[in-house]
Order: structure tokens, then C-alpha cells, then sequence
């Protein structure tokens, strides 16, 4: 799909973590973590620029030692444990609006965590939204392995009660072919358009297409088990 859409990604990377220490720079299969997150914005049909916004020296260093813009140094503020995508990407954003008078149309979130997708998914998502002017985001999705009509909470009581109320009064007996498609948000690609941060103040907006992913392109490396899974999933990939 030829395009003269501006796109660029971004790939958050900050210093702290605590599952597995240095996470966003640890090595898997002989390269860090981080790297394969920019090699997948770098062999993208449709992304002009790759930026890190990290709050590191090192992971500063390491991102661009492999190719990616690293232009700021994310602030401390925004860099502790609680802080949402939204205030990285505003800061990321104006920052390259007010120092560069860039603004792409486009914004790609690639997490470093997930290096297991392919340039093929990225481009297939952001194909998606410009297909779409209607749509504010496009984010990737799978099918779970469980379906949330089977789930439960447990009440004070101790007493179980379906986790989601729909129109079948025991929605957990349903035969299989009777429950409905649904996704789970597997957090690998956001595509979302520079309109969306801005005007609505949303990392997706009211109007999200699902990119939906086979779940065996699915890693979110949290912990040191992650790592061996993914280790593994890469050499047969």
C-alpha cells in the first residue's frame, strides 16, 4: 500500500524494572533485549524513524549502538513504575514538535518486551489504519486460551459468581461453539494516529481495530521464565 504518510515508532526503555533486573538490556539469544524491537521498526516498509525514549545512559548507548534516534532523556517523572503510556508518548511527541518541528501522522508504541513479532505484523497493522480514516488506533489482539465466559470472582462470602454479566443466566455452561469470538489485548503493536494523543488525550481513542495475531508471535518478557521461553520460540520461529 504506497503511502505518503508520515510514521514514526516509539519504543519506551526505561531503567527500572524489577522482575528481571536491567531488563530492557538483557541478552537474549546474544543481542539485547531492546535490539530486536528497533531491528523491527528499522525493517518496517512504512516507519521513517525509530526513537527510544528512555530515562537511561545505557539503554541510551545500547539503542544506539543499533541505529535507533535517541534525541531526549526521558525525565525521572516519567519513568517510575506507575506511570501510564500516555505521558511518555505527550513528552516524546512535543518534545520532537517543539526541538525538531516534527509531527508524524502516525506514532507505532513498540514495546522492547516483545521479540517475538515481525516487521510483516507492524506494517499490516499500520496498513489498517490508513485504510480506516474512521479509526483512531489499531491494536493487537489473539484469541485467549480461555474464554472470559468460564471466569469467576469470588464474592465476601467466598461464593463464586460469573465474572461477566450477559444476556445467559449461567453463561460458564454454554457449549463451545456458543460462546463468541472474543480477544485479549496482547500488548505487542500499537499503531495510533498523532490526532488521537493529542485531541482525544488517548493512547486509542473511541474507534480501535483489532490486528489480530497468532498467539505463538505472543512474548511479554517479565520474568526470568519469559526469557527461556522466548530463547526457545526464537530458534524455531
Amino acid at each position: 500500500m504506497p503511502t505518503t504518510t508520515s510514521v514514526c515508532a516509539i519504543i519506551p526503555a526505561r531503567g527500572g524494572s524489577k522482575g528481571i533486573p536491567r531488563k530492557n538490556i538483557v541478552s537474549l539469544a546474544g543481542k539485547p533485549l531492546l535490539a530486536y524491537s528497533i531491528e523491527h521498526a528499522h525493517a518496517s516498509n512504512y516507519i521513517e524513524r525509530v526513537i527510544v525514549s528512555t530515562d537511561d545512559d545505557e539503554i541510551a548507548q545500547v539503542a544506539s549502538s543499533w541505529s535507533a534516534e535517541v534525541p531526549f532523556i526521558r525525565p525521572a517523572e516519567l519513568a517510575g513504575d506507575e506511570v501510564l503510556d500516555l505521558p511518555v508518548f505527550e513528552h516524546s511527541l512535543t518534545w520532537l514538535r517543539d526541538h525538531e518541528n516534527y509531527i508524524p501522522e502516525i506514532v507505532v508504541h513498540l514495546r522492547p518486551t516483545s521479540p517475538l513479532r515481525k516487521a510483516s505484523h507492524i506494517d499490516e497493522a499500520i496498513e489498517m489504519l490508513i485504510a480506516n480514516f474512521k479509526a483512531d488506533s489499531v491494536r493487537s489482539v489473539s484469541v485467549p486460551s480461555q474464554h472470559p465466559y468460564r471466569m469467576f470472582a469470588a464474592d465476601e462470602d467466598g461464593f463464586l459468581y460469573p465474572l461477566l454479566k450477559t444476556k445467559y443466566k449461567e453463561p460458564y455452561l454454554l457449549r463451545r461453539q456458543e460462546l463468541p469470538l472474543v480477544y485479549w489485548y496482547n500488548c505487542i503493536i500499537d499503531v495510533t494516529r498523532y490526532r488521537t494523543i493529542f485531541d482525544k488525550n488517548s493512547m486509542t481513542g473511541d474507534y480501535i481495530l483489532p490486528y489480530i495475531m497468532d498467539s505463538k508471535f505472543v512474548v511479554d518478557i517479565d520474568g526470568p521464565d519469559d526469557l527461556l521461553v522466548a530463547e526457545v520460540k526464537i530458534k524455531l520461529l
